[in-house]
């Protein structure tokens, strides 16, 4: 007994005798009772601090958790440069290895081969084989995958028994297979740096041990209850009590006698089931393991991430029947179908017992932002497909919990494939403006509403902590009074590994605990039916949910952004040729299988580390792979209507000219003579009604570009403090072409000693944009190239092409959220209009722009250092083009004009005697025919599906024609199921249907 006066100045003495005590927990805690203590507030949140620091790292308890040990009977290993099969592996040789032996390099695997016998007096025991690597293991026994190991993810033990009895093996052999990169992949001192090719790896620990249960739920309840004291205060009742209970489960704990262990278990298990009352929040509790498809690890790694995460699963589930988990991204489920039969076996039991839930309905996790339309919906299409297929299920959320930002379009599309809510998280990362909710009706371009939900708790890889369910929800709940009901998504994330037994056993002790809200086991189903319940007095967020930080991302990686959008062409147009000659020949055979292949390889692309560029070398290197496959696998059948192009047929310039021409008074002198030529130079000063006085067109800027910590991710607004225009002239202003169809100059200007870029600026008849058709050869650090056209437009918003639409933003920054907008996304084209005038900018493969005040700027080339240390590095080409108009972008066809510069006319030789037919009129412009192509599922062979979208605001009448034989058209979803409830009608003019402003209209025809 202690009488301490000088607490503050006395715990440093103390805890170096405590140190050396067996009696920690008793010295600590009869300080908290001596009635002389003078500043007794400073001693108990210094002593709790203490506990904190000190009790769960000693010997005393926590040094406890293993009892008795014994080495293995025989470990030796096998190291293999590439990923095999464990029948391939365990037929080779393995040599005798020792502990803290290296192995390596990055991105190899170890394989061990371990041979155990369990000690017979271990009987009755829970016996452990102990398993740290700083690599992520799988444990195979009986030929099967049964356990993943990631000391990163707390799993460093598989367990052989949990109460060992004699007719079970006490000799067993196992095999270990370790993969040469942690749960982060192999950065060089940061996570987010590019991977050390030559790291080495080891194995620190390998032996049997006996793991004491009663330790570890003793350690649990401690941390549960000084979780409270933090999060609620000792001035707080509840707080208060806690506090107290460990008090006296310390003074009845005596680490040296085991027995006492159960009488402190018994006084935090009378404490824990206290109740709460009927107004607490409720946390449904998912299990969660958000498992990128590739970021710091390749495409081939996620598969082993997936089988590592996923066998964890199902140990836990047989132990834990109430326990749930949610699984998104198919392209996940067919790799792990593929390469674990038997797991993939054991997740079908699970999900139909509803253990494990397959969430989501798409392909993968895609991008918000960058995929097209079209794309989005092939995400759907082939995650719900498979899911049905496989599960005998139709996902009724949306799973995105970590992407850069959401278009408008996306509550359409998801209404559209048959879903009506939508979680997600990551807009709590926004670097301005906090987002105003949680959970929310989100209203898209056309009106479609989808029910959202952001977990209060700011993660998708929440641990079971106190903090986890607590004030976290009190305090970050925005919608208090409204919504009542949240998700609290737990198991480690990103890199895999998934929930752990520590955690559900949290989460289980607070259950139903008076002072915090109550935690139930549920799954998706369950939340958002009790939040759509309550969903009267929710609020309404319209238009895009932008995300305020990554912005980078829409320019990182060029190259991906090429191959995708040229992918996106090369399919649209595969699959309206083929459709085309199924019209012509009923006997064509429709590429069915090969199509779904390419276009599973392009939507795994869109994953969202993958298309906006956030990923390492080796992801890159694999996506341009998967692109220049679906390009060598095009087929040569390309047509494409309604064009009006020059076009180059063996040297000599054509003029096809469609029914959708657009001259202009504005730029008719483009048109009728090529007398600008003697006006342009490289930054084309003075485009006659278009760039503003005294300013240049088509000027190259470079910015410094050094974002905070996100590299790949970041373009800070401070970059734009920056600006240098590119003015060094290496290859003056040539005329290469100067009469005829086409007039064309070009130039070459240098950025530094490593970097240049050479430009021609053509101009073809009948075309009312002037297009720029770009080389750089770029090998810079840090660096931003942009190009801006400052335009004689006042206008105080800019519209962007998006998804099957387009929407407006600000050209100013009056407010927070228009400031945090300085750099932002769309896809083919950008217009900045007032009344009967404007400019567009178009573009063949690029996705950042930023329009200030009356500059429009789109964004080139970045040089970020990691995760790729070679981001961009190499030569490029891009086309842009700019396009003055009078009247509205609408009147002036820009985006129909955009569609012409990125879908171009594809020439092709016929016999003389094929006769020209059309498939196809529409009879307004103010539809786009988007999508021709044949249903999925085959119902019938000559089935084929039209997805149109209104292109901007008007309401319109639609008709399309097609030859005799006339279809038989339905209605149907974007999912291509037949929709009674919205007939279409056929007449002798065509086909009619009726649109609202951005809809889109999928339609079936049965030929």
């Amino acid at each position: 007994q202690w009488q301490v006066s000088n607490p503050a100045g006395y715990l440093k003495q103390l805890h170096a005798i405590v140190c050396k005590s067996a009696g920690v927990f008793h010295v600590v805690f009869v300080m908290y009772h001596q009635p002389v203590l003078k500043n007794r507030r400073t001693l108990l949140e210094r002593a709790e601090k203490f506990i904190s620091d000190i009790y769960f790292t000693d010997c005393n308890l926590r040094g406890r958790l293993y009892g008795d040990s014994c080495p293995l009977e025989s470990l030796a290993s096998f190291l293999s440069s590439k990923r095999i099969t464990f029948t391939e592996a365990s037929k080779q040789t393995f040599a005798p290895y020792k502990v803290a032996d290296t192995f390596g390099p990055t991105w190899w695997t170890c394989w061990f081969k371990v041979n155990l016998k369990i000690p017979d007096s271990w009987r009755g025991k829970e016996v452990h084989l102990l398993w740290e690597s700083d690599g992520e293991s799988m444990v195979w026994r009986d030929e099967q995958p049964v356990q993943g190991l990631t000391k990163e993810g707390e799993k460093t033990s598989y367990i052989l028994s949990d109460c060992l009895k004699d007719e079970e093996p006490h000799s067993v052999t196992l095999y270990v297979e370790v993969a040469c990169n942690g749960l982060f992949g192999a950065g060089q001192g940061s996570m987010i740096a590019s991977p050390d090719s030559n790291r080495k790896f080891s194995v620190q620990k390998a032996e049997l041990v006996v793991f004491n249960r009663d330790v570890r739920e003793l350690l649990t309840d401690f941390e549960m209850l000084i979780d409270i004291v933090k999060e609620l205060g000792e001035g707080e009742q509840r707080g208060y009590q806690a506090l107290f209970t460990v008090n006296e489960m310390v003074n009845l704990c005596d680490p040296s006698d085991p027995s006492s262990f159960s009488k402190a278990h018994s006084l935090a298990h009378t404490f824990f089931s206290q109740r709460n009352g009927d107004s607490q929040h409720t946390a449904h509790a998912m299990g969660h393991c958000h498992i990128d498809s590739a970021w710091l690890w390749p495409y081939e790694e996620t598969i082993r991430k997936c089988g590592r995460s996923w066998v964890t699963v199902i140990r836990l589930m047989e132990k834990n029947p109430e326990f749930v988990f949610t699984c998104s991204q198919a392209q996940q489920f067919q790799w792990v179908k593929s390469w674990y039969p038997g797991l993939f076996s054991q997740i079908q039991h699970y999900v139909k017992k509803g253990q494990f839930i397959p969430v989501g309905g798409t392909w993968v996790e895609m991008d918000g932002n960058l995929p097209s339309g079209e794309s989005m919906v092939r995400q759907f299409l082939e995650g719900q497909r498979f899911f049905n297929r496989e599960f005998g299920i139709h996902c009724k959320e949306f799973w995105l919990p970590d992407t850069f930002g959401y278009s408008a379009q996306l509550p359409q599309i998801m209404q559209g494939s048959g879903i009506s809510n939508f979680l997600t998280q990551k807009l709590s990362w926004n670097l301005v403006n906090t987002f105003p909710h949680n959970t929310f009706f989100w209203e898209g371009l056309d009106g479609s509403k989808v029910l959202t939900h952001f977990p209060p708790g700011n993660s998708y890889e929440m641990k079971g902590k106190v903090e986890d369910v607590s004030l976290v929800y009190v305090k970050n709940n925005k919608d208090k009074g409204r919504a009542n009901h949240s998700a609290v998504l737990f198991g480690f994330g990103d890199g895999g590994g998934g929930p752990t037994q520590l955690m559900l056993d949290r989460l289980n002790r607070v259950q139903d605990t008076d002072g915090l809200p109550k935690v139930q086991t549920s799954s998706p189903d369950k939340l958002f039916s009790h939040l759509q319940a309550d969903s009267d007095l929710l609020c309404t967020w319209t238009g895009e949910l932008f995300l305020e930080l990554h912005n980078g991302t829409y320019t990182t990686q060029a190259q991906i952004k090429r191959g995708n959008r040229q992918c996106e062409t090369l399919l649209h147009d595969i699959e309206i040729a083929s459709s085309l000659a199924l019209c012509q020949d009923r006997t064509f055979q429709y590429p069915v299988e090969k199509l779904q292949e390419l276009w599973r390889l392009l939507l795994l692309n869109q994953f969202h580390d993958v298309i906006p560029g956030s990923c390492i070398e080796m992801v890159v290197e694999d996506a341009l792979r998967y692109y220049e496959g679906t390009v060598l696998s095009s087929c040569p059948l390309k047509p494409q209507p309604y064009r009006c192009v020059v076009l180059q047929i063996k040297r000599t310039l054509h003029c096809t000219v469609g029914p959708h021409v657009a001259i202009f008074s504005s730029t008719e002198y483009i048109l009728n003579s090529f007398s600008l030529l003697k006006h342009l130079s490289h930054h084309l000063v003075g485009i006659r009604e278009a760039i503003s006085d005294s300013c240049h067109g088509n000027q190259f800027l470079m910015f410094d570009d050094v974002p905070l910590y996100w590299d790949a991710w970041d373009v800070m607004d401070y970059h734009l403090q920056t600006r240098k225009p590119v003015l060094e002239v290496v290859q003056p202003l040539r005329v290469v072409s100067s009469g005829g169809l086409r007039g064309s100059v070009s130039f070459t200007l240098r950025i530094s000693d490593k970097s240049t870029i050479t430009q021609e600026i053509v101009m073809d008849a009948m075309s009312p944009y002037i297009k720029f058709n770009t080389e750089v050869k770029w090998a810079e650090s840090h660096k931003f190239l942009k190009v801006e056209f400052p335009v004689r437009v006042h206008s105080p918003n800019a519209t962007y092409e998006i998804q099957f639409g387009h929407l407006q933003r600000p050209t100013h920054r009056n407010t927070s959220w228009d400031w945090a907008r300085f750099e932002v996304w769309g896809h083919k084209w950008a217009d900045l209009s007032e009344h009967n005038f404007g400019v567009a900018l178009l573009n063949d493969c690029k996705y950042g722009y930023s329009v200030h005040k009356n500059t429009m700027t789109l964004s080139l080339l970045r040089a970020p250092k990691a995760p790729d240390v070679n981001a961009d590095m190499g030569t490029h080409h891009f086309t842009y083009a700019i396009m003055p108009h009078t009247g509205s972008f609408q009147d002036a066809s820009v985006i129909q004009c955009a569609y012409n510069l990125n879908f171009p006319l594809r020439s092709f030789q016929c016999t003389p005697d094929t006769e020209p037919w059309s498939a196809f009129s529409i009879s307004t412009a103010a539809v786009i025919l988007e999508t021709i192509k044949q249903v999925s599922h085959q119902m019938l062979n000559l089935t084929y599906v039209a997805c149109c979208m209104a292109s901007f605001m008007l309401d319109c009448l639609k008709n399309k024609t097609l030859p005799p034989p006339p279809p038989l058209p339905f209605s149907c979803d974007l999912l291509e199921r037949h929709d009674a409830a919205r007939p279409a009608h056929i007449t002798s003019e065509g086909i009619t249907l009726n649109f609202s402003p951005f809809q889109i209209v999928s339609l079936l025809l049965i030929l």
